[in-house]
């Protein structure tokens, strides 16, 4: 399975967005939940993707059918989903990405994704990337049931909420063990695992676990340790 190495966008800045695309990552993640900026700013993140080969996924802010559907209707190439906990919000994903008969995604030839009615599709229409994020206990519980749902593309583990939902519920499961049993569901059902890494040290044991999608950092941190470094420096 191929491996997608990405970054995570939080400052919801075209400029950066289109310097993520120049130096090459695989897929970048255009944060709704946490991010600065509100939706309205999507698109002009979108346009600075145009022509690269850098895949644009968007964490939504909650599974919302409308959301889903504008986001893919203004071209991102699929969606990151918070909280997905049991099967049946997986589903809800799912219906909600894809056109009939998968899904309930309605459809339209003027949007932004067929070039407002200048590039249809000549074929299938397209398949849409959907990374499940799984954050807290409930959700390792299931994440096998969930890792077989048909549409979903990759299993995404949220380090913080997870650690923070263990710790939250006295969960006597240790968080490693939890990153073992999702990275396993993803296994048997042929699925790729992702994860947010801060620190770079860590991708060889994450790529040898099995993950396929990394998050290397977010532009948000990389930020603000180059500006505590420089001041640091300069204040020596």
């Amino acid at each position: 399975m191929k491996t997608h190495i990405g970054t995570f966008l939080s400052i919801g800045s075209p400029a950066v967005t289109e310097l993520a695309a120049e130096c090459g990552f695989d897929w970048v993640l255009i944060d709704l939940e946490h991010g600065c900026e509100s939706e309205a700013a999507l698109p002009n993140q979108l346009r600075a993707l145009r022509g690269s080969q850098t895949l644009a996924i968007v964490r939504v802010s909650a599974p919302h059918p409308d959301l889903i559907s504008r986001v893919l209707d203004w071209g991102a190439d699929g969606i990151m989903v918070p909280h997905v906990n049991t099967v049946a919000e997986a589903q809800h994903c799912v219906d909600a990405a894809y056109y009939p008969p998968k899904g309930h995604r309605g459809v339209s030839r003027t949007v932004r994704a067929y070039g407002y009615g200048m590039r249809l599709p000549a074929g299938a229409m397209p398949k849409p990337i959907i990374l499940a994020q799984i954050e807290t206990a409930d959700a390792v519980a299931n994440a096998d049931q969930i890792a077989a749902v048909e549409g979903i593309d990759a299993l995404f583990i949220g380090p913080a909420d997870l650690s923070y939902d263990l710790k939250a519920r006295n969960s006597p499961l240790p968080y490693d063990d939890c990153v073992n049993t999702i990275v396993k569901a993803t296994k048997v059902h042929g699925k790729g695992c992702g994860i947010l890494v801060r620190h770079a040290d860590d991708q060889a044991k994450l790529l040898e676990m099995g993950f396929t999608w990394l998050a290397m950092d977010s532009d948000l941190s990389l930020v603000r340790e180059g500006f505590k470094r420089n001041l640091a420096a300069a204040r020596k």
